[in-house]
């Protein structure tokens, strides 16, 4: 079996830590644009997010994560009121699918 060589042009570990502490330095608190309350609509809000605006997704969720910010508490509210609330975002059908 063949070995792979390095790419010529790959960062050492020492450059790789610079390079990660340097963007740590510039900001220490790096901040989204999606709108979350806690892990699990950050996750929802990612689902929603693929091929839409964070913009359209947050209008989304605003309303959503009144209501729901569990696991449990979206399987209680359902796929169509789901989709109710996230109407308004390309694919919506197959994403509340995917979310419930």
């Amino acid at each position: 079996m063949l070995e792979k060589e390095p790419h010529k042009n790959s960062m050492k570990t020492q450059e790789i830590e610079l390079f990660f502490q340097t963007l740590r330095n510039s900001n220490p608190e790096p901040k989204g644009e999606l709108y979350y309350l806690n892990a699990y609509t950050l996750l929802v809000a990612v689902v929603l997010s693929a091929q839409a605006t964070d913009v359209s997704v947050n209008k989304a969720t605003k309303s959503l994560f009144k209501v729901v910010d569990t696991p449990r508490k979206m399987l209680q509210l359902g796929e169509a009121k789901l989709k109710s609330h996230i109407k308004t975002i390309g694919l919506y059908n197959s994403k509340a699918k995917n979310i419930i």
